[in-house]
């Protein structure tokens, strides 16, 4: 029997990947959705169109996929973040309405609203809590690094770093609230107010 060459494994491994890709996507729809007690790996599984079996391949616990959900949320909030100013920070300077108004968006979407369903578990649940700390810290890092880059802010003018970390903590605030009503008039008005707040503490 002749060897299994790279070229054999690679359509396996292609649905592999899109195997996993449909499970994180799934478990971020279900905690969307039905929170946590509704999103049991079974619900995902079906919903991601695949076996309960084929699910715990690839992620063997419930917190295994949920944590690994909400790095994937992570991951498409940076790079759908980017795409929106592919220019970097020299076009972000010039509109800085824009910019907040992006990062405003990534707290109140159904992505962070899937996040803060896993936040609210990971409170009562040791071993989820422990690994949901850890990865959050490092989100929080990124989407700090990302907002500094695209608000175009020198972090050594003073109060610059705490503006931005206020901002982002105001927009958390606003996806908190959003978890309830949409109140998108009066959300346009704050970010507005910040974006100019913003114009006068990073120069």
């Amino acid at each position: 029997m002749g060897a299994v060459t790279p070229a054999d494994r690679r359509p396996k491994q292609d649905r592999s990947r899109a195997t996993r890709q449909r499970l994180l996507q799934a478990a971020v729809a279900c905690l969307a959705e039905h929170g946590w007690a509704g999103s049991t790996v079974s619900v995902v599984a079906e919903r991601a169109g695949v076996s309960r079996g084929a699910a715990q391949h690839h992620f063997p616990t419930r917190e295994d996929l949920f944590t690994a959900a909400v790095e994937y949320v992570a991951e498409e909030r940076s790079t759908a973040l980017r795409a929106l100013f592919p220019q970097g920070t020299q076009g972000a300077r010039g509109d800085r309405r824009a910019v907040a108004g992006a990062l405003v968006d990534l707290f109140t979407g159904p992505l962070f609203r899937a996040a803060l369903h896993l936040w609210v578990a990971a409170s009562n649940e040791d071993q989820l809590g422990a690994r949901v700390t850890e990865l959050e810290a490092r989100v929080g890092r990124e989407t700090h690094r990302i907002a500094v880059e695209l608000l175009g802010a020198d972090e050594s003018r003073p109060g610059a770093r705490e503006s931005v970390q206020g901002f982002l903590d105001m927009a958390r605030g606003l996806g908190l609230a959003n978890l309830l009503t949409d109140d998108a008039a009066r959300r346009d008005r704050v970010v507005a107010q910040w974006a100019a707040m913003l114009d006068d503490a990073l120069g």
